[in-house]
């Protein structure tokens, strides 16, 4: 499934997925990451049913779901318009400071014409009082453009948003990375896997040298 998601084939890898959901294979943290991610590429009717399915049938089974799932489901159901949805999901995220987190956080609010209470997150994140400690949002030069975009209509708040993106680019908080590739960005491991197996010599599970066990396996 993962290989078929790098590759772009969603729809292969979503029959992947619903033929392990049939088989009753347990999934993983990393297995509802993955779902979710591919429901949020296909971004269909059908995908967001799935999705919102297998997310309240992993909440009902007491499964502990991951920001980063959250974050796909988020993004799914304000691509399909369900602002609602996303307002629920968005509110059960236990640490919602990440920049992914951020910037679906302005989507919902621009969706929701929430643009007031908006032009006010972008003024909090501005603050010059904040302590060096304290790291600062970061935003998508996408997500900020669509912001401009719902207010331009609306001479006081677009006088108000030039003047608080021209802050938040002197500040360095802002970002041209797209949210799709935000959400999709996989950071890379602290240790490669290379490292690890050549400190575990001795298979775990056969206790014979590990090169042997491997050829074996």
């Amino acid at each position: 499934m993962d290989m078929l998601f790098i590759k772009g084939k969603y729809k292969r890898a979503l029959e992947v997925l619903i033929e392990m959901k049939n088989q009753d294979v347990k999934f993983s943290k990393d297995t509802y990451v993955l779902a979710f991610a591919i429901c949020y590429k296909l971004n269909s009717p059908e995908s967001f049913k799935i999705c919102t399915a297998l997310r309240e049938e992993a909440l009902i089974k007491g499964e502990v779901l991951s920001t980063r799932a959250s974050c796909f489901a988020v993004a799914l159901a304000l691509n399909q318009n369900q602002v609602e949805k996303a307002i629920s999901i968005f509110s059960q995220i236990m640490k919602p400071e990440s920049i992914i987190c951020t910037n679906l956080n302005i989507m919902i609010h621009i969706q929701s014409n929430m643009l007031k209470t908006l032009i006010e997150i972008l003024k909090a994140a501005t603050d010059g009082n904040l302590s060096r400690f304290v790291k600062k949002h970061e935003f998508s030069e996408e997500v900020l453009a669509k912001v401009r975009e719902k207010v331009k209509d609306v001479p006081t708040l677009l006088a108000r948003f030039d003047e608080l993106y021209e802050k938040l680019h002197i500040n360095g908080q802002v970002t041209t990375y797209t949210l799709d590739s935000l959400l999709c960005h996989t950071p890379k491991d602290r240790k490669s896997h290379v490292v690890l197996l050549n400190k575990r010599t001795v298979s775990r599970r056969t206790f014979q040298p590990l090169s042997q066990s491997l050829w074996a396996e």
